[in-house]
C-alpha cells in the first residue's frame, strides 16, 4: 500500500503520543505503518527532516482564525494558541524546540505573531526580538510543564541561598497558567 508524507507524519505523531519523543524513530514509524523503513525514508529523508515535519504538524494545531484586531491582544491570543498546540502532544515542546522548521504552519504562526507585534506599534527590531522571546518563553515553559509528572517534587532544597529561600514558595508554584500569563504580560508590557 502506498503511503504519503502525511501518513508518515501522522504515524510519527502516534508514536510520539504512545512512546514519547525518545521512542520516535524511522523504524518505529515503519512498524506502525506496516511498511519497510525505506518507505519512511522516501517521505522524510532523515530523522531531522522527520522532526521538522512533526514540529510543523504540531504548530499547525495553533489556529490563526478569529484573532482579535488589537495587536497586543492578538499577540497574546497567538501565544496562548501556540502553547495549547504544544500541550496537545506528548513532548510537543521538545519536538518543536529541537528543530528549525521553516515549514508552512510554523512560518504562518511566525507571520501572524510578527504582524501582531508590528500592529501593536513595536519597531522592527523590538518586534523581532519580542517574537523570539515569546517563542522561547512558550517553548521553555511548556517543556517544564510537560516534564512535571516525571519530575521529583518536594525534594528541592535551596540550602544556604537566602534569596532563593525567600522566593522558594513562588518558584515552586505549579500554576503554569498563571506563570504563563504573567510572563507573557511582562514580555508584551501589558502588566504584571
Amino acid at each position: 500500500m502506498t503511503k504519503s508524507q502525511e501518513d508518515v507524519v501522522r504515524a510519527a505523531l502516534e508514536v510520539l503520543r504512545d512512546e514519547g519523543a525518545a521512542g520516535v524513530s524511522m523504524r518505529a514509524i515503519a512498524a506502525r505503518l506496516g511498511v519497510r523503513m525505506n518507505t519512511v525514508v522516501w517521505h522524510a529523508k532523515s530523522k531531522a527532516r522527520l522532526e521538522e515535519l512533526m514540529a510543523d504538524a504540531i504548530v499547525a494545531g495553533a489556529r490563526l482564525d478569529g484573532l482579535p484586531d488589537d495587536g497586543r491582544e492578538r499577540a497574546v491570543e497567538i501565544a496562548h494558541r501556540y502553547r495549547r498546540a504544544l500541550l496537545a502532544h506528548r513532548d510537543g515542546a521538545i519536538v518543536v524546540a529541537g528543530t528549525y522548521a521553516a515549514e508552512p504552519a510554523t512560518l504562518d504562526l511566525a507571520e501572524a505573531l510578527a504582524a501582531a507585534l508590528l500592529d501593536a506599534g513595536m519597531a522592527e527590531r523590538e518586534a523581532g526580538w519580542t517574537l523570539w522571546a515569546i517563542v522561547y518563553f512558550v517553548l521553555g515553559l511548556v517543556q517544564e510543564e510537560q516534564a512535571l509528572p516525571a519530575r521529583a517534587t518536594g525534594t528541592l532544597d535551596p540550602g544556604d541561598r537566602p534569596a532563593l529561600r525567600r522566593l522558594f514558595p513562588a518558584l515552586t508554584e505549579e500554576s503554569f497558567d498563571a506563570r504563563f500569563a504573567h510572563g507573557l504580560a511582562r514580555l508584551l508590557g501589558t502588566g504584571a
